[in-house]
Parts: C-alpha cells; structure tokens; sequence
C-alpha cells in the first residue's frame, strides 16, 4: 500500500476511534428507552408520552423515547434507581417515590406547606427551584434531571368516613405516600404507602379507610368514588406535584450539546402540555363525579387547615435540623412562596366573577 494511501487509513481510524468517544452529533439518531411509575393507559402516562413526542419533533427526530409502563424495565416504585444503573436509559419520575432516600423529595414533589400548581411553575421556571432541584438530584442520585410537569391539586380523600376536622384523623387507616405518609400521624392517622396497582383494592376491600391518588380527572377515571361514599376537598395533603424526566449519566453524556438544550426545552413544553390537560381533565372528571348520587362532597374545615399547617411545618423545622439539602430547599421555597403572597392583593381568585 502506497503511503499515501497508509496516511489516509490512519486519518479514518483516528477519526472513527475519536468519533466513538465524543458526543452524538447533530445528525446522529439516539432511541432512548423510558422507564414510569405508570401502569399502561393511566392518566399520568400522558405526561412521559408527551415529553416524548416533543422530543422526537424538536429534535428532527435525532432523538426517539419509547414509553415504557411500570414494571417493564424495573420496579414502578424504583425508576429513579432503574435510570441510574443503566437499565433505562431514562425515566419518567415523581421524586416522592425517593423520600425514603432523602426527605428533601418532598418538598419538590408536592407536600402539604408547599406551593400550588401556578407557584410550583414559578418557582421552577423564574425562582431557584429548578436549579437546586437539579444539583439536588445529581448529587444525591448520580442522575440528570429535567423539569417535565406538574399536575394539579389533588382530592383530599376519597373516603368511606367522613374527614372535615381535626378529630377525625384520629385513628383514620389512610393509604398516602411521601411526607404526608409522616404528618397525618402527627394528627392521629394510621398510614400506609401502596403503589398504585393496589390502591383500589386496598379502599375497596376496607384495608384503609381513606384514600389520596391525584386529582378528580384521575381519580374519576380509576372509580374511587364508586366504591367510597365521601370525596373530600381541597387536597390539603398536596396543592399540586411536580415530575422530572431523569436521564442516566453516561447516556447523558453521549447527547450533543445541541440535543442537550433541546431536552431541557422538551421539558418545559411538556410541563405547560401536561398541566392543561390535567386541567381540563379534572374539570370533566368532577363533573362526573357531582353527577353520582351516591356521593357525598365534604370541603375541610378551617381546623383541620390549621393543624395541617402547623404539623407540615413542625415536620419540615425538624427535617431542616438534619438535613443540609432538606433545609436549603424549604427556606428557598418559603421564601418565594411568601412573595408570591403578593399576587393575592391584585388579582381575582379562580372562579370569582
């Protein structure tokens, strides 16, 4: 071989062995695997869907998500650990299925002294939310995590007693995850932490006496108010949730720079998709309930708010004692939730006319 020609062979190896170790490239194509807490066809898998879908489009279809239910790559309860080992590539989360990792969780996924959906977006997107959510989850789970969604403000209980005031959380058998999973026994309850494949039974067959899942849309479509008499309100336990889409390191790393700012853009798009159609989900879905004769509606009283609040913030002060995340997180949030405050003294509130 001329050498010349040996010049040239070298040239490509170097290129091909130099090309394997560097980021895709914009003309690159990626299929990513997504792992979810969400069981196939629930109202949550929307969320993850959708993200999904702006991704391919905004990335020319250089990067394609496929959408896995709970179960098929990993645990329903286990996405974030699925993510980080490598057995998906990415994952849709709701970071209140970690609190028992870090209780830090809480206070980003929605807790009862946090934010509404509006105050959670802000927060987020215009507050230090989402900065220190995401070195949050870096350091504390090895993981690259992206603001995708936020759904609404959930029931309070589907119940088959009735809970309006402070007493009748005494020896109440509720079924809740994250940290009101630690704050209703401060107020006499009983809890147990189920995921949701077993939610429905458990209320059925009278293991709990009570239940909280989501919002009405949700609930609605999974029959809780069929088999319980009351449904209580306002979801006091959680104004609103938020999810990360959450991206495996190394695969992470592999995404051109390009593509990198397109996910994150991805994830803001699917918050603001995601959010209206919980929206106008549960809009329907309450209407449907009201229409069940054999429901009875209960709005807490103004009691049971209080002791509420006072526990959640009891509970999150002792969080903050040993936990450096946990108390950074809530004295931020705190912080631009009492400005927020403000935007009650010029604006009407939802409904008012």
């Amino acid at each position: 071989m001329s050498s010349g020609k040996l010049a040239a062979s070298a040239a490509l190896a170097l290129g091909l062995a130099f090309g394997a170790q560097t980021p895709a490239t914009a003309q690159e194509t990626m299929e990513l695997n997504m792992a979810t807490p969400w069981a196939g066809g629930h109202w949550l898998e929307f969320g993850a869907q959708r993200y999904a879908d702006i991704v391919e489009q905004i990335t020319d279809g250089r990067i394609k998500i496929n959408v896995f239910p709970a179960g098929a790559l990993g645990p329903a309860l286990k996405v974030t650990e699925t993510v980080k080992t490598g057995v998906a590539d990415i994952g849709h989360a709701w970071p209140g299925y970690d609190w028992a990792v870090d209780r830090t969780a809480a206070i980003i996924s929605g807790w009862p002294g946090g934010p509404n959906p509006e105050e959670m977006m802000q927060w987020v997107f215009n507050g230090n939310g989402g900065k220190l959510w995401k070195e949050w989850r870096m350091e504390k789970f090895g993981v690259v995590s992206i603001p995708c969604g936020t759904p609404e403000t959930e029931i309070f209980m589907h119940s088959h007693k009735p809970v309006t005031k402070p007493e009748d959380m005494v020896g109440l058998k509720l079924r809740t995850s994250s940290s009101w999973a630690e704050i209703a026994p401060m107020l006499g309850a009983s809890t147990v932490v189920l995921p949701g494949s077993e939610v429905f039974s458990a209320l059925e067959r009278g293991v709990v006496d009570a239940i909280e899942w989501g919002g009405p849309g949700g609930n609605e479509q999974e029959g809780f108010n069929k088999i319980a008499k009351y449904v209580i309100t306002p979801g006091l336990h959680s104004r609103a949730a938020a999810h990360d889409c959450i991206v495996n390191v190394d695969v992470w790393n592999r995404i051109s720079e390009k593509d990198q700012k397109l996910l994150e853009l991805a994830g803001k798009m699917a918050w603001m998709d995601a959010y209206l159609s919980y929206v106008k989900l549960d809009i329907e879905g309450y209407k449907k309930m009201k229409a069940n004769p054999d429901n009875v509606f209960l709005t807490v009283e103004p009691s049971l708010v209080t002791a509420v609040s006072e526990a959640s913030t009891k509970w999150a002060e002792e969080q903050s004692k040993s936990n450096e995340w946990f108390k950074r997180i809530y004295e931020d949030q705190k912080e631009f939730l009492e400005d927020m405050k403000l935007e009650a003294e010029f604006r009407f509130p939802i409904g008012a006319r």
